[in-house]
């Protein structure tokens, strides 16, 4: 592989047996016999043509970088004999510049050539995006242009024209594909491109030079090995030891599922094929946006007609699998084999399902959940019960609220999987017709399901899962005791379901290829709307053209995109490489290419489409003491000054003077305030230090008639070190001028998980008092509604009249993470 300018530069694969036609060195062009003899070149101390001096930096994993100071020691190891260099290359971008050489000197002069300039530019591509070929002619000949400034496009098909000129990456195919004595009810169209070109492509995009991995390498936090991207897995290190020295490996991730476009019109469907590289980090592979996608849309895709395609698109990549191929970096669900005499894998090294088929999270554990546990608790609790439960929640901002319960969804959706599956145990703790057993089983299993979703495992976290999911077979008899598990005749005495059966896969998967999560499907299915649904909706709607408007509309989205970022990196003369960056920063952006134009361009992230960046409070907000917290309020406040008196009297709280008097030890009975019925709460992520979370909306308002005993939020306190207080004095402490309080009621914790039979929770109880704390994060609570719920107790008032409460450590994975492998100790809550 060539080396982008700035950039590293890697193999696919290389064979030291390489028999064939001669071989051009990528630096010189020199030619030789083999690869073998291009490594022994560039590695001749006298005569290479390439310069060893280290000036090129490739970036650092995200496992080597140590974010925590208080954090064990990290140490890595690299394979000794991985992703040499082999010369410079071309990036995408540095390609667009010298597309064509007449457009490359009219663009020196105007970098949107051929469009006048960026705001002709700008409007071209609004248009393109948003208006029919009718409407933008019928925009174009409006009396208003009559006496101003017209484009320099005079139509919808020149517009089209100078948009299909302009300098583009891979061109989608058509092949037309036919059946042997086999007449089908329409063409199968299949739209494709050659994957190889794909992951060259995909490879040398430089929005990703800053998340890109080449080495397998070892990682070890203290004495444990740990195990998160797959170049940290068992895997990668046997594939490198069986390719030749200096080759990379390029892990293609694929995805496929069918999706249907038209239900009443002729029952459309299409079926693509996803591809990404997993070189790239999946912290970034995992967002929507940035999983560059190639999928590839055909009427019917079925047992053999699916491996055939496979074969068609992957044919160059097994060529290169065995032979190797230079190319220049940046700077799944199983299928019906039933009559597949001919695999498309069949011929594809390293490539064997049994091997490179990975547990798969979407389906294997949040589906299964609404499948099979949500109905063995709709059988044992009773329907009725287990909805009013879930009305009674305390409605938090960011976590969905069942109004209606549970008992009557029937589709459910990607996204209410993970919501039941974060408050199923708490809600049926301590019914009439639940046992200890029962509900703990439920418990060790959603402890497992969490534990398999951690972005980094070690030996012991591996131990810890195992753990879990020992336990829940240990208790399961339970739910078969209770008769939950039932089928269309009736009771099941059994446990044969596939899904549970494929648990026992994950532990030699996460070692074999590390973290599961990296292949979970929630992206693909993402895609499948956005790359499948979306470009339908912009075509007329007819089969007999329907194929070549995909074509180009999938032709033009890409072209315009990646031609924007050319102009506006061009026309600023930013260096069209995306240099690696040396230093540990804070991260807020979500798309890797916003990070870049964040970096070099401020201000004009907004040119493109992309997920909305996570405001990052810890630039301006209130840091916790220890950095890793922050909070914000609005500059104005709700109440910008409110007497003691009435507030105590509005908030329904007759010690508030006294005890605000008690804590800061200044007479203010007679003062006024500021209040805020809410403030933002934002943490670092508890798997990457440097990672900046959505914050989390506090609620702390007023009874009203929604909410007669007010709307108050809980939040995870520790107590200060030090209870010392100011002296008495009538001037407020200059600590407390700028950082706002919290009055809280304090929650006290009555039962550790241990110590707690009914659920093996934590188990809070309502104090009255307490001093000097701390606010670290969020947290949910559920309250204790006994063997048979109290009908008045409802989401307005579950917080205030109920006493008891279970701490719900599932109702997010960081809080999950924070109280089962954090280092927290938990002494109250508000």
């Amino acid at each position: 592989m060539e080396q982008a300018e700035g950039c590293s530069a890697t193999r696919l694969e290389i064979r030291d047996h390489h028999i064939g036609p001669s071989v051009k060195c990528p630096n010189c062009g020199l030619e030789f016999t083999s690869n073998l003899a291009i490594v022994d070149h560039l590695n001749d101390q006298v005569n290479s043509c390439w310069s060893h001096e280290p000036t090129y930096r490739v970036p650092v994993p995200p496992d080597f970088k140590q974010g925590d100071q208080d954090q064990e020691d990290i140490t890595g190891q690299y394979h000794p004999k991985s992703g040499y260099l082999f010369g410079r290359g071309r990036n995408i971008l540095q390609e667009m510049k010298d597309h064509d050489p007449d457009q490359k000197h009219r663009r020196a002069i105007t970098s949107s050539y051929p469009f006048a300039d960026q705001a002709e530019w700008q409007l071209a591509e609004f248009l393109h995006q948003r208006l029919t070929q009718t409407d933008i002619n019928k925009f174009l000949k409006l009396d208003w242009f009559k006496t101003r400034h017209s484009p320099s496009f005079k139509s919808a098909k020149q517009l089209f024209g100078w948009i299909d000129a302009l300098p583009s990456g891979l061109q989608w195919q058509s092949t037309t594909l036919e059946f042997i004595n086999y007449t089908t009810q329409r063409p199968i169209e299949l739209i494709w491109h050659d994957s190889l070109e794909v992951v060259k492509d995909i490879f040398a995009n430089p929005i990703f030079s800053n998340h890109m991995m080449y080495d397998p390498h070892i990682v070890t936090t203290g004495s444990e090995r740990e195990y998160s991207e797959f170049f940290t897995a068992n895997r990668a290190f046997t594939i490198q030891n069986n390719l030749a020295e200096g080759a990379t490996i390029i892990l293609i991730i694929l995805a496929s599922d069918k999706t249907p476009i038209t239900r009443m019109l002729g029952g459309l469907e299409m079926h693509p094929v996803l591809l990404t590289i997993g070189n790239i980090q999946s912290e970034v592979c995992m967002k929507a946006i940035a999983f560059d996608v190639h999928p590839d849309f055909q009427m019917l895709l079925h047992t053999r007609l699916f491996h055939k395609c496979m074969d068609m698109i992957f044919a160059k990549c097994k060529v290169a699998t065995r032979t190797g191929e230079y190319m220049s970096d940046p700077m799944a669900q199983a299928l019906l084999l039933s009559g597949v005499y001919q695999p498309f894998w069949r011929n594809w090294p390293y490539a064997d399902p049994s091997s490179f088929l990975p547990g798969e999270l979407l389906h294997t554990c949040h589906k299964y959940i609404g499948n099979h546990p949500l109905k063995w608790c709709k059988e044992v609790v009773g329907e009725d019960e287990l909805d009013a439960h879930y009305k009674a929640h305390h409605k938090r901002v960011g976590t969905r609220h069942f109004g209606s319960g549970v008992s009557h969804i029937s589709q459910i959706t990607c996204r209410e999987h993970h919501d039941i599956e974060q408050t199923i145990v708490t809600t049926i703790a301590g019914t009439a017709n639940t046992t200890p057993d029962f509900v703990h089983a439920f418990c060790f299993l959603t402890e497992f399901i969490y534990q398999v979703q951690s972005p980094v495992h070690t030996d012991s976290s591996i131990n810890a899962m195992v753990h879990s999911l020992d336990e829940f077979h240990r208790l399961k008899q339970v739910i078969l005791d209770a008769s939950a598990q039932r089928g269309k005749s009736g009771t099941i005495n059994n446990f044969l379901i596939l899904k549970m059966e494929l648990f026992h896969s994950f532990v030699g998967s996460i070692r074999e290829l590390s973290a599961l999560i990296q292949f979970s499907a929630d992206v693909s299915e993402w895609l499948l709307i956005t790359h499948c649904k979306y470009p339908f909706d912009r075509t007329n709607r007819q089969a007999s053209s329907f194929t070549l408007q995909v074509i180009q509309i999938l032709n033009c989205d890409k072209t315009m995109q990646r031609f924007n970022l050319y102009t506006l990196l061009y026309s600023h003369g930013v260096p069209l490489v995306n240099a690696i960056m040396t230093k540990d920063n804070i991260v807020a952006e979500t798309d890797p290419t916003l990070v870049w134009i964040a970096r070099v361009l401020p201000g004009e992230q907004n040119r493109f489409h992309g997920p909305r960046s996570i405001h990052n409070h810890f630039l301006k907000g209130i840091l916790s003491v220890e950095a890793n917290a922050t909070f914000h309020v609005t500059i104005s406040p709700d109440q910008k000054s409110l007497h003691i008196i009435h507030l105590q009297s509005i908030y329904s709280l007759s010690d508030f003077g006294a005890v605000l008097t008690e804590y800061i030890t200044w007479t203010c009975t007679q003062g006024s305030v500021k209040t805020w019925n809410k403030f933002h709460l934002q943490l670092l992520s508890t798997f990457q230090s440097q990672v900046v979370m959505l914050s989390q909306v506090v609620q702390a308002f007023l009874p009203s008639e929604a909410f007669p005993l007010g709307n108050c939020d809980a939040v995870l306190l520790q107590l200060s070190a030090s209870n010392a207080v100011a002296k008495k004095s009538q001037i407020l402490p200059r600590y407390l001028e700028d950082s706002p309080l919290l009055y809280v009621q304090y929650f006290q914790i009555i039962a550790t998980p241990t110590e707690d039979a009914t659920a093996g929770m934590y188990h809070m109880k309502h104090i009255y008092h307490q001093d000097g704390t701390a606010v670290t994060c969020a947290v949910e609570l559920i309250p204790v509604y006994g063997s048979k719920m109290d009908r008045t107790i409802t989401a307005a008032n579950s917080m205030e009249i109920c006493d008891e409460f279970y701490l719900n450590t599932f109702s997010d994975k960081e809080v999950f993470n924070t109280m089962h492998f954090g280092s927290i100790t938990i002494d109250y809550l508000h």
